[in-house]
């Protein structure tokens, strides 16, 4: 513990699991009063015990909210206000896989409500924590969640890889709008990272699924992506906005798989045919 957000109030949305939980959990070892935000009471339970056996019971609270509420997103930003005396970070995190298949074949509705977790819960976190900020004339920071699959196409399904797409480009404008209320807003853009979101069991079973897709020979953990978060949430970050901090383990570096990524058959020769 090094002290990195002494008497700093965070809230992380999606907080009562995967990588919102290694987040809270994270910001707290590092001195910050943190509002575990999510819709799983029973997790949120769990969360907070963890703290709690970290002796962090004093510095933790749940809140149970829908992220796509528009009541439910300001109600937590005053619930953290009024609990915690301000706020400081706003870790935008929650998700969920959303829309599976072809674009074709998504309905309407299941697109709507991709949009709604993934983007528009992103907004609505940025406009009320902005507010509150604002209103405290101490600046802060805003943290969003992207993805891999919104930087490019084939890294996840259409409904998702817009909404990340989305996130991307709203952090930008959300941080040119901000900076003169020195209001930090980056993104952060994870790989292929073990969590209840990507349920293929231990850390064997992860490489094996990634295999081909990310280069780097270990699975990729939620805390890899609390420790980028700590950095933006930090006055570490004092001059980092509107930025996409990848945490990937090499996977956009490596490209499409237009080829198999694997050691076997990476090596690729010249023909002897004549090709366009």
């Amino acid at each position: 513990m090094t002290d990195r957000m002494k008497d700093k109030v965070a809230i992380v949305t999606g907080g009562a699991s995967g990588i919102g939980r290694a987040s809270v959990l994270t910001f707290l070892r590092e001195g910050a009063r943190v509002v575990v935000a999510d819709l799983s009471v029973a997790r949120g339970e769990e969360t907070l015990a963890l703290a709690t056996e970290e002796g962090f019971a004093d510095a933790v609270r749940f809140f149970r909210g829908d992220v796509s509420s528009e009541a439910d997103v300001e109600s937590m930003v005053s619930f953290a206000v009024t609990t915690f005396g301000g706020l400081d970070c706003m870790f935008n995190n929650a998700g969920v896989g959303g829309a599976m298949g072809a674009v074709i074949d998504t309905t309407v509705e299941d697109w709507d409500k991709t949009q709604a977790v993934l983007l528009r819960s992103v907004f609505l976190g940025i406009k009320h924590a902005g507010r509150a900020m604002r209103t405290s004339g101490r600046g802060g920071s805003i943290i969003n969640t992207s993805s891999t699959a919104g930087m490019g196409g084939g890294s996840g399904p259409a409904a998702y890889s817009a909404a990340k797409a989305g996130v991307v480009n709203l952090t930008r404008c959300a941080a040119v709008e901000l900076a003169t209320d020195l209001i930090r807003v980056n993104a952060i853009v994870p790989g292929g990272i073990r969590t209840p979101l990507v349920p293929v069991g231990d850390d064997a079973a992860m490489l094996k699924f990634m295999k081909g897709r990310q280069p780097w020979p270990a699975a990729g953990q939620s805390e890899h992506i609390a420790n980028a978060a700590l950095y933006l949430a930090s006055d570490e970050s004092s001059f980092t906005t509107g930025t996409t901090l990848v945490v990937d383990g090499g996977l956009l570096a490596w490209g499409p798989s237009l080829f198999p990524h694997d050691h076997a058959s990476s090596h690729i020769g010249f023909s002897d045919r004549n090709t366009r």
